[in-house]
């Protein structure tokens, strides 16, 4: 079947971009073809420095033939109504169907060329792309990243003609700037044009570009004993900047070894897109992988010198602010922050500063850590946004505060906080583990919630500007990685801003953890109704509860329980439930029989809560389950003689009573 290529080949694209351009071009062109009724096999999008490209397999020569059904005026209407639907749909009254006293008529709509329908289509894929940022050039109107240079677009083998903004498409592209042939070359399908790149020094596939960075990268360390640094961020950038990417081995003075590793990686991945190499005993090596957009002559070794030269110049700035920073004690600088604004509703980063170090007090205690070490960490951990590295290298902050924490002798919890009390930041990261760590990490990101939330800044649908909901799922990972007891709504009390709307958040953040591991989202929302803000129980208590209703004395048990607050609640509507327990009752045995159950179970009950252990507590209410299934065979709850009817509802709300102590059963599914 037909084949269609489209190219738009322009100046350079950001490789930030271009991953986002090919999904947006693929959809774009499903969607149009879908809405022009065109089926298609296949549909690919390719994204790399210079061109978008779209291949697509399995298009018909033409739209199928459409019917189309017509509602007419009502047989017996004025014949002026009459004619006038008739000229309108262009038939005679032969044409006319009566249905339910409704005229209709059938119309066969032949379909068009798709190569007509393509030129119309890339017109509007064109000229409403979605860029995060576009531009105008020159006279024209046409908004696109960088301005358009050609429109490839070739259908069945043939021209698709069509212009935008007065560009014209046609059959002719270009392959590298610099290499290989120039002039432009044309295209009858993707073959052809793939080959065509490729022969002029193109890789048109990201995911290609990507292989051969990393194995030319990885050629190259084995050649001289290193390792490459992976950096999937780095590779994915790097493959977008480079049409026929080549990895060169760089060499730098090894004198910049006496950086922080830290410093040296940044410098190269943020300033230069270099790959950073260790040396077989795992510390960094004085050599970078830089790549190349050329095959050069001397197979790359006047880039790679220029790239060292340019890299040294970069790590001596980073020299000197390393020696400028470590002659100010940290403490010196908190002056500053008092004139570094938070945020406008929530004054300056010191008296953010004030918040966490009090909150690290409190939380001290709960965690294991000294209330002390915990209070001084949190009082510098902030203290290197001060500083000229972390000024120039944002990336780089905690972490270079735990090097000049340790450089002036402060304890080293102190300085493993400061640096680590960031983490985790994603999912990628383990949470920290020492206690001092873990209580500034806590105390930094519970206020960062408990702030944003005072001033109406809540997460909402996929907008998240102050990462609130990282900041929850770091506190939930701290905490259940290293399972703490931590009574989260006394911490809360002890912020200066309310805690309202906060625990549901970290409810709806636990579900999401949970999830993950195979929990379900009911028993979160069971456990959570009893207003417990003990995560680690929670957790505990939900993961017992899951293996519970596994078995079948647990779904026997739900059933039991939705039986009797469904009665409950109906009972209710019609007027106030009797209040109380109920007496030994004595009606049919069944009832005796589970009145004695739930006395019974009582004991057992408070003694598996007590000790938490939950699945002791469960088991104790499975024995309920043969008693209650029998009631509900045997027993006439909603009886004639009013107090046996007062005495059943008492009894059943007992029972529930008795499961709510677990938890909230009416808000398990099933």
């Amino acid at each position: 079947m037909p084949q269609l290529l489209l190219e738009l080949l322009s100046e350079e694209i950001p490789a930030r971009m271009q991953a986002g351009a090919a999904r947006e071009l693929e959809r774009a062109a499903g969607e149009r073809f879908s809405r022009a009724e065109l089926s298609f096999e296949c549909l690919t999008a390719f994204a790399g420095p210079r061109r978008l490209s779209l291949v697509v397999d399995g298009l018909p020569a033409r739209q199928a033939e459409r019917s189309e059904e017509r509602k007419g005026p009502r047989v017996g209407a004025p014949d002026a109504a009459l004619a006038g639907f008739l000229r309108q749909a262009g038939v005679a009254r032969e044409a006319l169907v009566e249905r339910d006293g409704v005229w209709f008529v059938t119309q066969v709509r032949p379909g068009r060329s798709t190569g007509e329908l393509i030129g119309e289509i890339a017109t509007e894929i064109i000229t409403g792309f979605a860029w995060p940022k576009s531009m105008v050039w020159g006279n024209g109107s046409l908004r696109w990243v960088r301005p358009l240079h050609r429109i490839v677009c070739v259908f069945d083998g043939k021209v698709v003609p069509f212009s935008v903004d007065g560009l014209a498409s046609g059959d002719l592209t270009e392959g590298h700037r610099f290499m290989g042939e120039q002039g432009a070359f044309a295209s009858s399908d993707f073959a052809s044009y793939r080959a065509g790149l490729e022969a002029r020094f193109v890789v048109l596939d990201p995911a290609e570009r990507k292989r051969r960075i990393l194995v030319g990268a990885q050629a190259l360390c084995d050649a001289h004993g290193l390792e490459l640094l992976d950096d999937e961020g780095l590779l994915e950038e790097v493959a977008g900047m480079a049409e026929w990417p080549v990895p060169l081995l760089g060499a730098m003075d090894a004198s910049f070894l006496d950086l922080p590793p830290e410093v040296i990686r940044t410098t190269m991945r943020t300033h230069q897109r270099y790959f950073a190499v260790r040396a077989g005993d795992g510390a960094l090596a004085p050599h970078f992988i830089a790549i190349a957009n050329i095959e050069a002559a001397d197979g790359g070794a006047l880039i790679a010198a220029g790239s060292a030269r340019v890299l040294a110049a970069r790590l001596e700035d980073a020299r000197f602010f390393w020696r400028e920073d470590r002659r100010r004690p940290l403490e010196s600088r908190l002056g500053a922050l008092a004139g570094i604004t938070f945020h406008g509703k929530l004054g300056t980063l010191l008296q953010r500063v004030e918040r966490v170090e009090s909150l690290a007090r409190k939380i001290a205690p709960n965690v294991g850590a000294d209330a002390d070490l915990a209070t001084a960490a949190a009082r510098l951990a902030k203290a290197d946004l001060a500083t000229a590295m972390v000024g120039e290298f944002p990336e780089l902050q905690g972490t270079m505060g735990g090097y000049y924490a340790r450089a002036e002798g402060l304890d080293p919890a102190i300085a493993d906080a400061i640096a680590d009390h960031y983490k985790p930041q994603g999912p990628s990261e383990a949470p920290p583990s020492a206690p001092v760590t873990v209580a500034v990490a806590l105390a930094d990101k519970i206020d960062t919630i408990l702030a944003f939330f005072s001033i109406g800044e809540k997460p909402t649908g996929s907008r998240d500007p102050f990462a609130l909901r990282r900041a929850a799922l770091g506190v939930i990972r701290i905490i259940l990685d290293n399972r703490l007891r931590l009574p989260l709504g006394e911490i809360f009390a002890a912020s200066p801003f309310p805690a309202t709307g906060i625990m549901e958040f970290f409810a709806d953040r636990l579900e999401i953890v949970l999830r993950e591991r195979g929990a379900r989202f009911d028993l979160v929302d069971a456990v959570f109704a009893l207003g417990d803000d003990d995560l680690t129980r929670v957790v505990t208590r939900i993961e017992a509860l899951d293996a519970f209703l596994r078995s079948e004395n647990g779904a026997n048990l739900l059933a039991g329980y939705k039986r009797a607050s469904n009665i409950l609640a109906a009972e209710a509507r019609k007027g106030p439930l009797p209040d109380g327990d109920a007496a030994r009752p004595e009606g049919p045995p069944e009832e005796t029989a589970l009145f004695d159950a739930v006395k019974d179970v009582a004991p057992t009950l408070a003694d598996g809560l007590a000790r938490e252990d939950f699945a002791a507590a469960l088991a104790g209410l499975a024995s309920l389950r043969a008693p209650v299934d029998a009631f509900f065979d045997a027993v006439l709850v909603n009886s004639a003689n009013a107090s046996e009817r007062d005495g059943r509802l008492r009894l059943l709300a007992q029972v529930r009573a008795a499961m709510g102590r677990v938890a909230d059963f009416s808000r398990v599914s099933g």
